[in-house]
């Protein structure tokens, strides 16, 4: 596992607070503005206010890093990449699911993850936050230390925790170990290329499909709902928060042709037993 025991469990834990407490600041953000949209859709789906919510959110989770974690890196969908000399940096992708967001659809995330630059130059993702506040969910892990989900309700304020109404608890993948038996979530079938013609075949062949998309796709494998989840282009902010929790939940994750991690241009993510017949499945 690289030098992921070389920052022990204090740190860790430190790093995870710090993530909570960016995807809280970026909850208010982005449940107000989704909150406050005109849902009135005509002709043509008017992206302006979700852009600003994206910026909105991005920009506060840059200036909270830059004033407690000033000497780690950045990288975040909307304003670019700044990784710097630090061997961590981290990766933000303020609004996860743009278009639900805009459609008034609550499948929507802020996407928060912490990485680790190896001694020998290879990166390890050792936090990783993803928050849907419209889903009251948020799930989250650090290396080592297992995955968990909060689920909260504004109407549940009460003195159980810090967060006032939630409940957490740890998450583990499925058992389920053929695909005649599994279910296997998606997102639509654009960018596929040459593996849609496979990938329509495993998907026929399978108990039970359902296009849930984005994030929630692959949070929904870590909790062991669904056993499956596969999309054929993404860019390092859609993956690397959903790679260690399904990771520490005890599942796999690499891109398509089965390389570990979330540093290619695809998802795979399984409950493990799954993995092989999966990525076979996609590369016959």
């Amino acid at each position: 596992m690289g030098n992921s025991h070389k920052h022990q469990s204090a740190d860790l834990q430190d790093d995870l607070a710090f993530a909570h407490a960016l995807a809280d600041l970026a909850d208010a953000i982005s449940l107000d503005r989704y909150q406050s949209q005109d849902l009135i859709v005509t002709t043509k789906p008017d992206l302006t206010p979700v852009t600003d919510a994206d910026r909105a959110v991005e920009t506060a989770i840059r200036e909270a890093i830059s004033t407690h974690r000033s000497d780690d890196g950045l990288v975040g969908e909307e304003f670019g990449s700044e990784k710097g000399q630090s061997s961590r940096y981290w990766i933000i992708d303020p609004i996860d699911g743009t278009k639900n967001f805009m459609r008034g659809v609550p499948i929507w995330a802020t996407l928060i993850a912490l990485v680790e630059i190896n001694e020998s130059g290879s990166e390890e993702v050792i936090v990783g936050v993803v928050s849907a506040p419209a889903l009251a969910r948020r799930w989250s892990a650090a290396c080592g230390h297992g995955a968990r989900v909060r689920f909260s309700s504004d109407d549940s304020l009460n003195e159980e925790s810090e967060l006032g109404g939630s409940a957490e608890k740890k998450i583990e993948v499925s058992k389920v170990s053929t695909l005649t038996d599994a279910s296997i979530s998606y997102s639509d079938f654009i960018g596929w290329g040459e593996r849609l013609e496979p990938f329509q075949k495993m998907l026929n062949s399978a108990w039970r499909t359902r296009a849930i998309g984005d994030f929630w796709s692959h949070m929904l494998v870590a909790e062991g709902s669904i056993d499956v989840a596969i999309e054929p282009s993404l860019a390092i902010w859609d993956m690397a928060a959903l790679e260690i929790i399904v990771r520490e939940a005890g599942g796999a994750f690499t891109d398509v042709s089965g390389h570990n991690g979330p540093f290619g241009s695809s998802a795979v993510s399984t409950n493990g037993l799954l993995h092989n017949a999966v990525v076979n499945g996609l590369n016959p």
